[in-house]
């Protein structure tokens, strides 16, 4: 039986066509609104200088009195603009004059110069404009709608701009006479304006819901899906019984040899206490063994990871010369989760890594602008890191130092916390002490032991167990009289 889906255009946006569900439906018209510097005539001249590039003859009509020269000045910036397709692949002409004419003939210029050309996409950018010239709902509705029906004849797409805010557009007749409708949005986040795409309607195609981000550079539009809507290839897998370890063999002891192969893991502690310095073992760890390890910073930048490590006595010089390990710092600048995500991944991916630490997941979080979306957002990476076959591990900043209270209820203890290794300050006689305790280990043995240890220039050492005070996961011990470990008199 033959499939009912329609054919797929290609935009040549692979961002845009993963959000359409695999491209633009063939024989189809859809309207991109949006309200001024949302971006509309970019996505749509991309794609069809695109189109052209494809040797794909499209059609652009533009149907203000203003000269064409004016619309392709603006679009030369950009590395999609190839003027030599002009005249060749494609055509631009003005439909001013017969929009003034009517109805019938702006729609009899428009479809005869589509047959001419055989063009398999026609661009009109100003839908508002010619809904202001004629002021006239009927005439407009029929124009579309009669439109719509010959590009169909043509097997041609075609794809018009339109000045409204979605809610305002949805309202009008625009909106049931196309096939598709897709939104641009710029959006206030605090001192943040950030761009959003929606995909409102495209008939007979499972396209990607809700809004998405989206971003204009030298390249053109392109657009970042939310991590947690892009379908997941899901894999049902047992958990594998290999230990990923830290190279510390007292601190490897407490996990039974290490983190289990795949899991993720949250290593807690409080500002200066070395969770960084432990990631980075972890990660040493990987590289000594075989295995590409990728170390993401939101806090130092590669020399001073490095000058970090050389100080401690783990020298990370000869892995990053092997290219075994790498760096990659995230400066601090504003960007957004999903943005940072998608870079990750791609370095994931390209380098082959099977270790990942993210030093610095409460950056992380607040990347991601819609508080709603955190636990969703977080375990989505989760699973993708773990269908790629890595295990990861993420730090994350305690707020306290010292005290009594001990709350992870703003933590994704439960999501990027299969595993949860937290280091705490304590403070004993007037001296502080660092101490580390696995309190969390899915499907795992582990020591329930609590461990002081430091952090000197000859490295990091874990001393024995502490069993000489009370209150240690408080922060604030109190001894009872004998001395046992690191923490005695």
């Amino acid at each position: 039986m033959p499939s009912s889906e329609p054919a797929l255009f290609q935009s040549g946006i692979p961002s845009f066509d993963v959000l359409l569900g695999g491209g633009i439906p063939a024989r189809q018209s859809f309207i991109v609104t949006g309200t001024p510097g949302s971006g509309k005539t970019v996505l749509c001249s991309q794609v069809a200088f695109l189109a052209a590039a494809r040797g794909i003859p499209v059609v652009v009509a533009t149907v203000t009195s203003e000269p064409h020269d004016k619309l392709m000045g603006a679009l030369s910036g950009f590395s999609f603009f190839q003027p030599e397709l002009l005249g060749e692949k494609l055509f631009v002409i003005s439909a001013y004059s017969a929009l003034k004419r009517g109805p019938k003939e702006a729609r009899d210029l428009l479809l005869q110069t589509v047959r001419e050309r055989g063009a398999a996409m026609l661009f009109i950018d100003g839908l508002r404009s010619i809904r202001d010239l004629w002021q006239d709902e009927a005439r407009l509705r029929e124009f579309l709608y009669e439109l719509g029906i010959g590009l169909a004849a043509t097997n041609c797409i075609g794809l018009f701009t339109t000045e409204y805010p979605l809610e305002r557009l949805m309202a009008l007749p625009e909106a049931t006479t196309v096939d598709g409708i897709v939104s641009l949005s710029v959006q206030t986040h605090g001192a943040l304006r950030v761009r959003r795409v929606e995909v409102v309607k495209l008939r007979g195609r499972p396209h990607l819901t809700g809004e998405h981000t989206m971003a204009i550079h030298e390249g053109g539009v392109e657009f970042i899906p939310r991590l947690e809507a892009v379908p997941l290839e899901f894999r049902d897998e047992p958990p594998t019984l290999k230990r990923k370890g830290f190279g510390l063999p007292e601190l490897d002891a407490l996990m039974q040899g290490g983190l289990p192969e795949l899991s993720t893991t949250m290593l807690a502690g409080s500002m200066g206490i070395g969770k960084t310095i432990l990631a980075m073992h972890f990660a040493a760890d990987a590289a000594r063994h075989g295995e590409k390890a990728l170390f993401v910073s939101f806090f130092d930048a590669p020399a001073m990871l490095a000058a970090r490590a050389r100080r401690v006595g783990l020298d990370v010089a000869p892995l990053l010369r092997d290219s075994r390990l790498e760096f990659y710092y995230v400066p601090p600048m504003e960007a957004e989760a999903d943005v940072l995500v998608r870079d990750i991944l791609r370095k994931v991916d390209a380098l082959g890594v099977k270790r990942l630490v993210v030093d610095g997941l409460t950056d992380l979080e607040l990347a991601i602008l819609d508080p709603g979306r955190r636990r969703m957002f977080l375990a989505s990476l989760a699973m993708r890191l773990r269908m790629r076959g890595i295990t990861s591990l993420f730090t994350r900043e305690v707020p306290k130092i010292v005290g009594t209270e001990l709350d992870f209820t703003d933590a994704p203890v439960a999501i990027l916390g299969e595993n949860l290794v937290l280091l705490r300050y304590v403070e004993l006689h007037g001296q502080m002490h660092r101490l580390m305790s696995v309190l969390k280990m899915r499907d795992s043995e582990y020591s329930t032991d609590f461990r002081e240890f430091q952090i000197k220039d000859s490295g990091v050492k874990v001393l024995a167990p502490m069993r000489s005070a009370v209150g240690l996961l408080t922060g604030q011990a109190r001894p009872l009289g004998t001395t046992v470990g690191g923490l005695g008199e």
